[in-house]
C-alpha cells in the first residue's frame, strides 16, 4: 500500500511566532491520525519557481489515513488558529507503491 504525505509550504510567514497556537494542537491532532513529521523548517534550496520557504513534509502509513487525518475533528480545530496572513500551499500526495 502506498504512503501518504501532507506537504505544506509556506510563501509568506509574516509573524512566525503567531503560529504557536496551531502548532500546539496540530502536532497531537497529527500524531493521532498516524502522522510522522519528516520536516520542518529545516534548510531549503528552492529550483525553479520553488519558493525556500518553510516547507513541512508528514508521512502517514497510507494515502488515506493522510486525507482522514486532515478530515479529522482534532485537526479541523487546529485549521481554525491558524493565523490570518498566513499563506500557506497544502497538498496530500500519494506515495509510490
Amino acid at each position: 500500500m502506498a504512503k501518504g504525505y501532507w506537504v505544506s509550504v509556506y510563501p509568506a510567514i509574516s509573524d512566525p511566532e503567531r503560529l504557536t497556537d496551531y502548532i500546539e494542537l496540530a502536532g497531537p491532532a497529527v500524531q493521532a491520525g498516524g502522522g510522522r513529521l519528516l520536516s520542518s523548517s529545516g534548510r531549503v534550496v528552492a529550483h525553479e519557481a520553488g519558493i525556500a520557504e518553510r516547507v513541512v513534509l508528514i508521512e502517514f502509513d497510507s494515502f488515506e489515513q493522510a486525507v482522514a487525518a486532515y478530515e479529522s475533528e482534532t485537526y479541523q480545530k487546529a485549521l481554525v488558529a491558524l493565523p490570518d496572513g498566513f499563506e500557506r500551499d497544502f497538498r496530500i500526495v500519494e506515495g509510490i507503491d
